[in-house]
């Protein structure tokens, strides 16, 4: 009688783990997809913004400025499509603005979900100074190819293949890298990558410390779950599918690989990559850097904030400490 009793209690114990491990491979599956597969239309992943109707209202105003400024440029601009392909042999697509017997390349990363042209507002400002223009979409993104989204890991490398065109086109090439949100991990994530020497600087606005970081607050915030074992066996089945996993594409790790100066900026009221997060990476680097927060801003708003303060911040270091004017 004692041994059927625990012949039962066996059998109905690995009922129960197969249970809950099936379960929890559906929830990591779910997981990824959720995350890191493109979609046609992706869902809204960012928390309510903290930002103060004063604030927000100042955005507004200056949003619209520069909205008008960015039309301005590109109704005077030649935009030239063109692209480069990944070392997975996928098609990367991007568009080019040249300023003729200019050296100065500003290679410009969006961010999550987003596309190249999000990245326009920014480059009209480095276009009035003279500055020639490489926006890419992101693999996964806009118009180019890619069913995984690469959350800046797997966008370093193919960063890369865009600062060879650049260098192909313009031996003499000035590059500055210069990414917002997962845009701004993605460069640092390349800064830890070999560089030539035509690469004299990065910008990095509102980027997060690692993927596995800014999952995990998501986990908490999207679904109210605790990052183990979920975000473990998500990560698995990351590096299965897409290749990479969520623990090793850290922009902190990369960043004490870097060799070229480093410009660190946050929004103070960004509650979706905390504001905290800069302070680490900040820490993290070990090139000349300097680091700007601007009051009252939310995620990717610094530069609708206060232009002035942020691109007089953005070209004194690219003059100062990069030596691009």
């Amino acid at each position: 009688m004692k041994k059927k009793t625990a012949k039962r209690l066996l059998i109905a114990l690995i009922v129960v783990v197969v249970v809950l491990a099936a379960a929890l491979a559906g929830a990591s599956c779910y997981l990824v997809n959720f995350g890191i597969v493109r979609k046609d239309n992706p869902p809204d992943v960012s928390p309510e913004s903290v930002v103060t109707d004063e604030a927000a209202s100042v955005i507004d105003q200056n949003r619209e400025a520069v909205a008008a400024q960015t039309e301005q440029w590109l109704a005077q601009s030649a935009l030239e499509p063109v692209s480069v392909t990944s070392d997975d042999g996928l098609r990367l697509a991007g568009e080019m603005v040249r300023v003729d017997g200019s050296h100065k390349w500003l290679l410009g990363v969006h961010g999550y979900t987003s596309s190249r042209q999000s990245f326009r507002d920014i480059a009209g400002f480095y276009a009035a100074r003279g500055f020639n223009v490489l926006l890419p979409d992101m693999r996964a993104h806009g118009e180019s190819e890619g069913k995984y989204i690469g959350m800046g890991w797997l966008d370093r490398k193919d960063v890369l293949k865009w600062i060879d065109l650049i260098v192909e086109t313009d031996p003499e090439a000035q590059i500055v890298l210069h990414g917002v949100s997962m845009g701004g991990a993605t460069v640092m994530m390349t800064a830890g990558e070999t560089l030539p020497e035509n690469v004299k600087g990065i910008v990095e606005d509102c980027g997060y410390t690692s993927v596995w970081d800014i999952f995990s607050d998501e986990l908490k915030y999207l679904f109210g779950l605790p990052t183990f074992p979920l975000l473990n066996t998500a990560g698995f089945v990351s590096e299965l599918t897409a290749g990479y996993g969520f623990a090793e594409a850290s922009s902190l790790r990369q960043l004490e690989r870097a060799q070229v100066p480093i410009l660190f900026i946050h929004g103070s009221e960004d509650n979706f990559v905390h504001t905290d997060m800069v302070y680490e990476l900040y820490d993290a680097c070990p090139t000349q850097k300097e680091m700007l927060v601007v009051d009252g801003a939310g995620h990717g708003e610094a530069y609708l904030m206060d232009p002035d303060l942020y691109f007089d911040t953005v070209f004194g270091f690219l003059a100062d400490t990069c030596g691009v004017e």
